[in-house]
């Protein structure tokens, strides 16, 4: 008996839902910028499926670490270990 996998947005409709009028992206959304040491909150963009951090960190605030690319590494106390996220700024806010 083989145990499948569920993938990435397994039980998170609820969480990754937006409403009629809020579907879509504003663009500003993608080119925010955060400096190194600013504290962000991970609040994930549905309609952006790159860069997304698993949905157990939604509504999590960490600290950003470094920038690879487009992306952000973010800092995130997960339990009681730091966990390191790379992150899109479509997914964050300050």
């Amino acid at each position: 008996m083989g145990w499948k996998s569920h993938g990435f947005r397994f039980k998170s409709g609820r969480k990754l839902r937006k409403r009629v009028r809020e579907r879509g992206l504003k663009i500003r959304k993608t080119l925010q910028q955060f400096e190194v040491g600013e504290k962000v909150h991970i609040e994930i963009e549905p309609s952006v499926q790159k860069g997304m951090p698993h949905p157990r960190f939604h509504g999590r605030t960490g600290e950003v670490v470094g920038i690879r690319g487009k992306a952000y590494l973010v800092k995130v106390r997960d339990g009681g270990k730091l966990k390191t996220l790379i992150v899109r700024p479509e997914h964050l806010k300050t």
